[in-house]
């Protein structure tokens, strides 16, 4: 017969997940402003030129709040899809490649934004 503290020992620490939980609540409370701003700048831009575009983009202050908003965005995405895949997958390899697959594939969308928001602006 084994105690329950024998049974929990070697399940992981209890607080493992604080730093993600956080990292949700931050990038999520983030993206609020920045996704009203860019909702707003978007409407306003309403069939505009594209000139007009570019000249809304070569602002310092855009181009700041566009990779902002694009960082944020995107670990925010990594940080859910982690947690789905942690808490639905079982077998340990497929997890492990799905979230492998996870980690590049936001980091290759991420840097494919970043660039088209630095091509645009700059």
């Amino acid at each position: 017969m084994r105690s329950q503290l024998g049974r929990v020992r070697g399940l992981g620490a209890a607080r493992s997940g604080v730093g993600q939980w956080w990292g949700e609540r931050v990038t999520s409370l983030a993206l609020v402003p920045l996704t009203l701003w860019f909702i707003w700048a978007t409407i306003r831009l309403l069939g505009a030129p594209h000139e007009a575009v570019q000249n809304w983009m070569a602002s310092p202050v855009t181009i700041v709040l566009m990779l902002c908003l694009v960082l944020a965005t995107f670990h925010h995405m990594q940080l859910g899809l982690q947690v789905v895949i942690e808490d639905y997958v079982h077998v340990e390899s497929t997890r492990f490649l799905l979230l492998l697959g996870v980690r590049g594939l936001t980091a290759i969308l991420a840097l494919l934004c970043i660039v088209s928001v630095l091509r645009l602006g700059l």
